[in-house]
């Protein structure tokens, strides 16, 4: 069974790890999992939890690895996707009732990207419902309610990337994909006590995400920073130059230490 300390530590420390085969891709991603599992419902934390793909792509990494096929620091490692990215099959809510049974059949760039350096999805990240599109003056407009602060669930998380934040913050995730705005990754970040990553626009690609603003819009991520610098190894695996990065989207636009954080604490 791995410790929930080794949950809390940065990806690039878990790659080493995974890397040098003392770390099995497919033991770490049952163990986010099973905490995902515990304290994710008690945070509202995710819209869905993707078990199968998980576990699929954790054995596919884990025999690549074995094989001697190492493909970079995010081989291997769990992460979740905020709401507004597309996942093949997966439903795609944006956070709100009226698409709650939305399912598209293809990825948005950022998870094709990442499969392709065999990051691991455990699930889809609850959020602010159409990011904060349509104005909302409570937390609890989401369509999985209110996502709760880790360090203190009497506290919101800030949005819109809600769920994204909490995931990172109670180490239910290596690390989280978020986007921004105005402030959807900044906000969640400092409330939440981990490090937002927020690149230039157009460094990473946007097809595939529900579309809010064409000029602002960003796909940045969240990593966790409990114990060292976020590495740019996550930017690098998700930004590329594709056709589909010009303003264009196929979807629709819508009119007490952080060791110490168990499933015991909530």
């Amino acid at each position: 069974m791995i410790a929930d300390e080794i949950l809390y530590l940065p990806a690039s420390e878990l790659a080493k790890r995974i890397e040098s085969k003392k770390l099995s891709p497919v033991e770490l991603t049952k163990a986010y999992l099973d905490r995902s599992e515990k304290i994710g419902p008690k945070l509202n934390a995710y819209a869905k939890l993707t078990p199968d793909i998980a576990l699929e792509q954790a054995q596919a990494a884990e025999k690549e690895i074995q094989r001697g096929h190492y493909r970079g620091p995010l081989h291997g490692i769990p992460y979740a996707a905020k709401d507004l990215l597309a996942v093949k099959g997966v439903p795609c809510t944006w956070g709100a009732k009226p698409f709650a049974n939305q399912v598209f059949d293809y990825d948005a760039r950022v998870i094709e990207h990442l499969h392709r350096v065999g990051a691991v999805l455990l699930g889809k990240a609850a959020m602010i419902e159409l990011a904060g599109g349509m104005g909302y003056r409570f937390a609890s407009a989401s369509l999985q309610g209110a996502s709760k602060n880790p360090w203190d669930t009497k506290c919101w998380t800030c949005g819109s990337s809600s769920g994204s934040g909490a995931i990172v913050g109670a180490a239910l995730a290596a690390f989280a994909i978020g986007t921004e705005t105005w402030g959807s990754i900044i906000c969640p970040s400092a409330y939440c006590g981990v490090s937002g990553l927020r690149p230039t626009y157009g460094r990473v690609s946007r097809y595939g995400a529900m579309a809010l603003s064409s000029a602002r819009s960003l796909v940045p991520l969240k990593i966790a920073l409990a114990y060292s610098r976020p590495s740019p190894d996550t930017i690098s695996a998700i930004a590329a130059r594709w056709p589909s990065t010009k303003r264009r989207s196929p979807i629709p636009r819508p009119s007490n230490s952080v060791r110490s954080l168990s499933a015991s604490a909530f």
